[in-house]
């Protein structure tokens, strides 16, 4: 890794398949080890169940609420401050549950790749 500032750019927000807008903020090969990226889930929403093979990832809630499902652990409320952590393999999903959209920064290590990404009510739809 190289010492830079990565500068944000909203308008490097896109629609994931998950069903919540992400701006990654650093995922790149000089970096490996980890990836940063916001995401954002509107009103009303939740995201797809799924999981990530081999990233461990924690969500740090920046703003809005909401409620979290983790495999093994019971749905709970999350608010700004929370922090989320969801080991490999793990099922996982986040629901908006506000008026505002739900904005948390997902870092995963290692790094995000979308082929490790399973969507696993994809799979109950076979």
């Amino acid at each position: 890794m190289q010492a830079k500032i990565l500068r944000h750019d909203a308008s490097k927000e896109y629609f994931f398949q998950e069903g919540c807008f992400i701006n990654e903020l650093s995922n790149h090969d000089g970096d490996g080890a980890l990836s940063i990226a916001r995401a954002r889930v509107e009103p009303g929403v939740t995201t797809r169940l799924h999981r990530l093979n081999r990233s461990a990832e924690r969500y740090c809630i920046i703003s809005g609420e909401g409620e979290v499902e983790v495999e093994g652990l019971p749905a709970q409320s999350v608010a700004a401050g929370d922090v989320v952590l969801i080991p490999p393999g793990s099922s996982q999903r986040i629901s908006n549950r506000g008026e505002v959209d739900l904005v948390f920064i997902a870092l995963c290590t290692p790094r995000f790749d979308p082929r490790d990404y399973v969507d696993l009510e994809e799979m109950d739809d076979r």
